[in-house]
């Protein structure tokens, strides 16, 4: 099997490494200094390629891996990868569904509660020693009983809004389409969505659909006492309008899991010109 060549991108966990290096050439390509030529030097061998959900495999790369079979992402998204030329090269593609789904709602509820609980800025007042200086923190707004509108409605989607109902939070969504198997409202679009919940949880997948999916016209319906939480991707959410409307009060905050650009040496992997 040593022949089977195996690409990572970037630095695994130990365990993983060793284990592929025991059963395959496993080839580092954030090791190499030159990664073009790299990988051309080591094409024909590669039959297996590791992503994660900020790397994938566009057009040129891929057509530069001319045996390869498989491509195993190490996170649910697929949205960098071009399933259409994979589909049509017969590469499998590979995802962890689940893996994270409890991990990632436990997150939201978190983000929830610190901006509307202000616990980080809370916690640098007094560090600051500012509770000293200027006594107790402004009041803050509890989480209990507020509307909380999930965009998406899948696996994470679903056990957020499990979470929320814990705090006695009436659930709305907005998917691709109603769910007949929940009981709860179901908005037809996400300016509907976001103008009827105090709390908007981006919670789907990423498509070229739904780029900047929340944009000006879906902040604005959120309105000044509204609370988006992103922790799907950074591209759902249009970033120069969003911090627009919390420099002019127009969204009261924001709890953000996810950046439109993450870490930046990541994304240079995913476009690798050959």
């Amino acid at each position: 099997m040593e022949s089977i060549g195996v690409l990572t991108p970037i630095p695994m966990y130990s365990g993983l490494e060793e284990e592929l290096e025991k059963r395959f050439k496993l080839l580092r390509l954030w090791s190499a200094p030159n990664k073009g030529e790299f990988i051309r030097n080591h094409a024909d061998s590669i039959r297996v390629y590791i992503g994660t959900s900020g790397i994938g495999a566009d057009a040129d790369f891929i057509n530069a891996l001319p045996n390869l079979e498989i491509i195993a992402s190490f996170s649910v998204g697929t949205d960098l990868i071009d399933l259409e030329l994979c589909k049509e090269r017969g590469i499998r593609v590979t995802n962890t569904p689940d893996v994270l789904t409890d991990d990632v709602a436990d997150i939201a509820i978190g983000l929830i509660l610190s901006v509307l609980r202000r616990i980080s800025d809370c916690d640098r007042y007094v560090r600051d020693g500012k509770w000293k200086l200027t006594g107790d923190y402004n009041l803050t707004t509890k989480f209990s009983g507020k509307t909380v509108g999930v965009l998406g409605l899948g696996r994470i989607g679903r056990a957020i809004a499990k979470r929320a109902e814990g705090f006695g939070c009436p659930i709305v969504y907005h998917s691709r389409s109603e769910k007949k198997d929940v009981k709860y409202k179901y908005y037809p679009s996400v300016v509907e969505l976001a103008a009827n919940c105090h709390i908007l949880v981006v919670a789907c997948a990423l498509t070229k659909e739904n780029h900047n999916i929340v944009n000006r016209e879906v902040i604005d319906a959120l309105g000044p006492k509204g609370v988006l939480i992103n922790v799907a991707r950074g591209a759902h959410v249009d970033e120069p309008e969003l911090v627009s409307a919390l420099v002019e009060g127009r969204l009261a905050g924001a709890g953000l899991d996810v950046y439109q650009n993450e870490p930046m040496f990541l994304r240079s992997f995913a476009s690798l010109k050959m």
